[in-house]
């Protein structure tokens, strides 16, 4: 039912696509790679700029959170490295004021829940 000449044709893409797929593969790789080197580098200045605002016990109140949110770890080291390069921090910051940040913050953050009770109605009740 195949036409041998669609055959042949079938056959020569699928040799280029794995040609550029290999090909393509090698520079992805090397590509990846410098990503990964450069995501591990600003991880690593970002901690060590941590380090150097966060007294010992605050940093392990965040690594605390960090565990269980780390989301919310990731946000309150934002805003204390934003902080710090805007020059608002002049200290290292105590666990006090890591807490009161927090609250600050769960304050701002705060959901509130809402409940709709919808009560279908019966094909037998009356709407009299």
């Amino acid at each position: 039912m195949d036409d041998p000449e669609l055959q042949a044709i079938r056959q020569r893409r699928m040799q280029e696509l794995m040609a550029q797929h290999g090909m393509g593969s090698q520079q992805n790789a090397e590509q990846q790679k410098a990503q990964e080197d450069a995501k591990r580098e600003a991880e690593e200045h970002r901690q060590l700029m941590l380090s150097q605002i966060l007294s010992s016990q605050a940093r392990e109140r965040l690594a605390r959170i960090a565990l269980v949110k780390p989301d919310k770890a990731r946000g309150v080291e934002d805003v204390l490295l934003r902080a710090s390069q805007m020059g608002q921090i002049s200290e290292k910051v105590s666990e006090e004021r890591l807490i009161s940040l927090l609250e600050q913050i769960n304050n701002q953050t705060s959901k509130q829940t809402k409940v709709t009770i919808q009560r279908r109605r019966s094909v037998l009740e009356d709407d009299d």
